[in-house]
């Protein structure tokens, strides 16, 4: 199986034969090509056209974060599995009101359906979430009735205001949230949560680059420039599962702590040992093993992204109406 590699030293990456080659003044490190689902890096680089063409032969996406940790891009290869049909089918339903709004509103009821799991998780064991998980049903019961996309992420908006004031009743430490902050984040939450956040979009663009998706025409999302908008919907759904519940696995466990951030005034930044930490029940989050009951097959939470894009897929071209990903356990 292949995994991602994530890079906290700066050094050179290059090519070496057919395999690549980390170094730096304390090691040095190969990096067999064909292990590599991936690259990570969030120290300074050397790179080189050599080692970018090699990337590129072999499909590999790299993302960039900057010294706090905040995503700044990806080196895209070009993609492999064009479909010119399938452009024409994406571009019709974002510019067809209706159609767009369809997707957009199954993304939202997903979303909202896998914050409502993990809201009922905790409820159950011992936490007072019933006021809050009656709010949110609340709004998940107006979603239908949108009639155009800024409405659908009002409500949205609405929703995610609502959970967020869950997590410090859902935590066991005695951390503020207050309200999201993002550019730079003002405590520790909303840095965990942008971290995690950036990971989950970057793990999608992978999983979309994989399939004959193009991941500039979105739904929920404007497509503008610069970002790869579909990433952002996808994501949606998954952030529950694979943000939130690392967010409350690393603070509830004592895995993290205020002494794994350098905190300021006016920001929160996660130091590299909290982005490993991070990073490591991540990675371990994306190889879990699951039942999937209608596969009939056991799946990996990264499968399970990749199962949504073909869902997705095959909506467009007419096949089998879009159904969200959903947590069913």
């Amino acid at each position: 199986m292949k995994r991602n590699y994530y890079l906290f030293s700066g050094g050179r990456l290059s090519r070496k034969d057919f395999s690549l080659m980390f170094e730096n003044e304390k090691e040095r490190k190969y990096i067999p090509i064909e292990d590599v689902e991936a690259i990570y890096a969030f120290a300074e680089l050397d790179l080189n056209t050599k080692f970018l063409n090699f990337l590129s032969e072999k499909n590999i996406i790299i993302h960039f974060f900057n010294y706090y940790g905040f995503y700044t891009g990806s080196f895209y290869p070009r993609e492999y599995l064009n479909s010119g049909k399938l452009i024409i089918k994406q571009v019709e339903h974002y510019k067809f009101r209706k159609k767009r709004l369809f997707i957009a509103k199954e993304i939202i009821n997903s979303s909202v359906h896998n914050i409502l799991k993990n809201l009922s998780y905790y409820d159950n064991r011992g936490k007072d979430l019933i006021d809050i998980i009656e709010k949110i049903k609340e709004f998940k019961m107006k979603i239908k009735d949108c009639k155009i996309i800024s409405e659908l992420m009002g409500i949205e908006g609405n929703i995610r205001e609502i959970y967020y004031k869950s997590f410090e009743i859902i935590l066991k430490q005695d951390i503020e949230f207050e309200q999201r902050t993002k550019q730079p984040p003002k405590n520790i939450l909303n840095a965990l949560i942008s971290f995690g956040n950036s990971l989950c979009y970057t793990t999608v663009l992978g999983e979309i680059y994989r399939t004959q998706l193009n991941p500039l025409i979105s739904y929920l999302h404007e497509p503008g420039e610069r970002r790869f908008s579909l990433s952002l919907d996808i994501a949606e759904i998954f952030k529950p599962l694979l943000v939130d519940r690392i967010i409350f696995k690393l603070i509830n466990n004592r895995m993290l702590s205020e002494n794994d951030f350098d905190i300021n005034l006016n920001y929160c930044y996660m130091t590299e040992k909290a982005r490993k930490i991070f990073c490591r029940e991540y990675d371990e989050k994306l190889n879990t093993i699951i039942y999937h009951r209608k596969l009939d097959k056991n799946v990996s939470y990264r499968r399970l992204i990749r199962l949504e894009c073909y869902k997705l897929i095959k909506h467009l071209i007419g096949e089998v109406v879009y159904d969200g990903f959903k947590i069913w356990w």
